[in-house]
C-alpha cells in the first residue's frame, strides 16, 4: 500500500475572497476557521477554485503566509503551485515549502502542449528541486492534457509524488488509476464522483462543494454509512456549481450566504441569471441536510 498518504477524507478547494481589488483576508480567515471547525482533513489554497491564475506574485506569497499562520498546523495545508513554466512551478513550490505547506497540488502544464516525456520531466524536475509531497492534478477540460496511466505509474515511483487529483469525468479512467493504489493515492477531483472514487479504493476528495457543505462532503468522502445516499442527493446541486465556470457559481452562493463578496476576477464573471436561480433553488432543497451539519 501507499506509504506516504498526504491526507484522507475531505480537502476543501477553498475560494480566494476578494475585496476592492485585493484579497479579503478577514473573510479568508473566517472561511479557514469554518473549514477547520467542520472537521475537514485538508485545505487547498490557490487551486483552480482559488483563482490561482489571477494571483499576482506578491499576493501569492502573502496568501501562502497568511493561510499558514491562520491554520497553525491544525489541518493539512496544500498550496497550488502549478504552472506551464517548469521554473515558475519550482519557484512556487519552494515558496510553498518555506511557508509551511504540507504538500503541493500541481496541475498538468497547460497551453504549451508538452510532450509525454516533457510533462514527465516537468513533474520530476519539481520533485527533485523541492522537498515537498506532490499531488498530480489531472484536469484535461482546462489544460488540454490528459496524463496517461503509464506516465502516472512512472511518476509514482518518485517518493515525493504521493497522489493524484483526478478530474477527467471518466469513471473508466478512475477505475484504471485505482490499479495503482499501492503506489499512489487517488483523490476525486469532481464532486459528482466522490463516492465512486472511494468505492474504487480512493483516499478522499478535493472538493468545491465543501466550501459550503463541508460536513456533508466529509460524510461522502468517508465512503461509509449514508455516503451513497448523500452523493445521490447532492448531484443536482453539484450540477449547478459547474453549470458555469468554477468558481463563479460557488462564489455567487457564498456571497448570498454572507461568506464573501460577489467579487471574481476577469476574465471570469458571475453566473448567468438562470444559473444563479438554479443554484439557490437546488441549495434550498438541501435544507433538511443542512440542519444536520
Amino acid at each position: 500500500m501507499t506509504e506516504n498518504i498526504l491526507f484522507s477524507g475531505c480537502a476543501t478547494a477553498l475560494i480566494t475572497p476578494f475585496c476592492d481589488g485585493g484579497i479579503d483576508y478577514s473573510a479568508l480567515a473566517s472561511l479557514i476557521e469554518y473549514q477547520i471547525k467542520s472537521g475537514v482533513s485538508a485545505i487547498v489554497i490557490a487551486g483552480t477554485t482559488g483563482e490561482a491564475s489571477t494571483l499576482r506574485e506578491k499576493e501569492r506569497e502573502e496568501l501562502f503566509a497568511f493561510a499558514s499562520e491562520v491554520t497553525g498546523g491544525r489541518v493539512k495545508l496544500i498550496f497550488g503551485t502549478g504552472s506551464n513554466d517548469t521554473s515558475k512551478a519550482i519557484e512556487w513550490t519552494k515558496l510553498a515549502k518555506r511557508q509551511g505547506a504540507d504538500g503541493a497540488l500541481i496541475v498538468t502544464p497547460y497551453y504549451n502542449k508538452g510532450t509525454v516525456s516533457g510533462i514527465e520531466k516537468h513533474y520530476l524536475s519539481i520533485a527533485e528541486a523541492c522537498d515537498l509531497p506532490i499531488l498530480l492534478y489531472n484536469v484535461p477540460s482546462r489544460t488540454g492534457v490528459n496524463l496517461s496511466l503509464a506516465t502516472v505509474e512512472r511518476l509514482a515511483d518518485h517518493p515525493l509524488i504521493v497522489g493524484i487529483k483526478e478530474a477527467s469525468d471518466s469513471i473508466d479512467r478512475m477505475t484504471a488509476l485505482s490499479s495503482l493504489s499501492d503506489k499512489i493515492s487517488l483523490y476525486a477531483g469532481n464532486d459528482s464522483q466522490i463516492y465512486s472514487c472511494m468505492a474504487l479504493g480512493g483516499k478522499g476528495a478535493i472538493s468545491v462543494a465543501s466550501n459550503v457543505l463541508p460536513s456533508i462532503i466529509i460524510r461522502i468522502a468517508s465512503g461509509e454509512g449514508d455516503a451513497l445516499y448523500l452523493q445521490r442527493r447532492l448531484l443536482p446541486f453539484i450540477g449547478t456549481l459547474f453549470a458555469d465556470t468554477n468558481p463563479a457559481p460557488i462564489k455567487y452562493l457564498m456571497s448570498r450566504l454572507g461568506l464573501c463578496r460577489e467579487d471574481i476576477r476577469l476574465p471570469l464573471s458571475m453566473p448567468k441569471e438562470e444559473v444563479s436561480l438554479a443554484i439557490m433553488r437546488e441549495y434550498a432543497k438541501l435544507s433538511d441536510l443542512l440542519g444536520q451539519t
